[in-house]
């Protein structure tokens, strides 16, 4: 007599559990990324480090230019906020890059998916610890900059919670794909994730308008969400109002490269284990 299959033996709700997207495994893996991060300081200090470092520093130049410009002096924190939200997108990015090498270097990847663990439970997971790990990095530096330079960039209001969930998002997208990348050609395309960000840094308009480029330029930053997020920034603090075109316009980009970046990965994921990549982790 054949012998039932597993999955015959399970409760139609386990099994339907298991076959579908469940929120308690992606709660299962960020308990997990969690406990590794809490448990090691030098991680910790790690998130916080480079946005006090920045934050300083151009608080500092900040201050100088305020006495040498009449402009800067109009909106001194222009500078300090353009770091803050860059350094979002910057966390945002090694936050789903870092957090999914950390399984390829446990060689982790192949146990994760024996279990019924989803890809896009993967993913799920892997963005809610990108938001942790940018909190606990951008948080401390805000509230240096307030005690330190007296400012406060929560003054923004609403305009701020949208510019950082656009930086946000084109982190994620960046995440994304370097984490598709890596799994597809091995960690030796690790040092991609601090590579590919650096290559929007010049065609952003962080620390100036986007009218200081060459037209060519200026067509090829605005077919990304940061130059529109840095614009908006600007003409918020300069102004003091909201520009609703530059703001779709990152709402949109981000919606289209999002999906297109999760999209690339599930396909690159779906490759990687078919072709028994997840056991193979290697240079």
């Amino acid at each position: 007599m054949t012998p039932p299959e597993a999955g015959s033996r399970l409760d139609p709700r386990e099994r339907s559990a298991a076959q579908g997207f469940a929120f308690r495994r992606v709660y299962a893996l960020i308990l997990r990324h969690w406990y590794l991060m809490r448990g090691s300081l030098p991680r910790l200090l790690e998130l916080a480090y480079w946005p006090i470092m920045q934050m300083i520093t151009w608080g500092f130049l900040t201050q100088f230019l305020a006495r040498e410009s009449s402009l800067v002096a109009q909106a001194a924190g222009i500078f300090i906020a353009a770091v803050l939200l860059w350094d979002v997108m910057f966390r945002g990015n090694l936050g789903i890059s870092l957090s999914f090498m950390e399984e390829m270097w446990a060689r982790n990847l192949g146990h994760l998916f024996v279990s019924p663990l989803r890809p896009l439970e993967l993913v799920t997971a892997l963005m809610a610890m990108s938001i942790i790990r940018t909190l606990i990095g951008i948080v401390p530096a805000t509230l240096l900059a307030w005690l330190f330079y007296a400012y406060n960039i929560y003054e923004m209001g609403l305009p701020l919670l949208a510019f950082f969930v656009n930086m946000l998002v084109m982190g994620w997208v960046i995440g994304l794909l370097v984490s598709a990348l890596v799994l597809r050609v091995g960690l030796g395309a690790e040092s991609l994730p601090w590579i590919l960000i650096f290559a929007f840094w010049p065609i952003s308009g962080i620390y100036y308008p986007m009218d200081v480029l060459p037209v060519w330029l200026q067509v090829i930053g605005y077919s990304f969400p940061p130059a529109h997020v840095f614009e908006g920034m600007r003409q918020v603090m300069l102004e003091g109002t909201i520009a609703w075109g530059h703001l779709v316009a990152a709402v949109v980009l981000n919606g289209l490269y999002l999906s297109a970046a999760a999209a690339f990965f599930l396909r690159v994921f779906t490759v990687a284990r078919v072709k028994g990549l997840l056991l193979n982790i290697g240079e």
